[in-house]
């Protein structure tokens, strides 16, 4: 959508990126398209969230409870939770399993601000107009829609230390992995 100068935590309007070559600059690796993705051949999927997810992956970050999901990221997500393979989300993510799987079990933390520890609280708000059920978690927590078999955390939707958010996102890979069986 835009590339933000996260020093100054303001879009930089002289600057562009492309979403496939900055993921290999951060996974510093080998990487497929999105396309490419086939559960067939992955034990499960795990969306790591961020701002990305809800302007890039999505038009949440614009339109809200109103958005369109990425034809690929739909796709990955109908066919993962087809096929039972697990699915993990944190931070913004879960609301992309929210529109995509009808009545899905996600966490993106608390559902009131808090004193600004929950800025982004009302994002329960907008999984529940999707037609989700959001269960309030702390950010050291990962939510299990056994179900579904979809693991959520809210990472950066809450504001707190960095050793937590680590906690939260671990937890759900952990039960992510457990959820594979293997």
């Amino acid at each position: 959508m835009h590339v933000v100068d996260h020093t100054k935590g303001q879009p930089s309007e002289s600057e562009s990126r492309n979403v496939l070559t900055e993921s290999a600059r951060i996974a510093r690796g080998k990487i497929s398209d999105l396309a490419q993705l086939s559960a067939a051949n992955h034990d499960a999927a795990i969306f790591p969230g961020g701002f990305g997810a809800a302007k890039n992956l999505s038009t949440f970050a614009v339109d809200g409870k109103d958005c369109r999901v990425n034809q690929d990221v739909e796709r990955v997500l109908k066919e993962f939770h087809g096929a039972g393979k697990p699915i993990g989300l944190c931070c913004i993510a879960p609301v992309l399993a929210a529109k995509v799987l009808r009545g899905v079990e996600v966490t993106v933390g608390h559902e009131q601000e808090e004193g600004g520890k929950w800025p982004y609280a009302g994002t329960a708000e907008a999984i529940k107009a999707l037609g989700a059920k959001h269960c309030v978690k702390g950010v050291t927590e990962a939510h299990v829609d056994q179900k579904n078999k979809v693991v959520t955390t809210p990472a950066f939707m809450c504001e707190t230390a960095l050793h937590h958010i680590h906690d939260g996102i671990g937890a759900m890979v952990k039960k992510v992995l457990e959820l594979t069986g293997k």
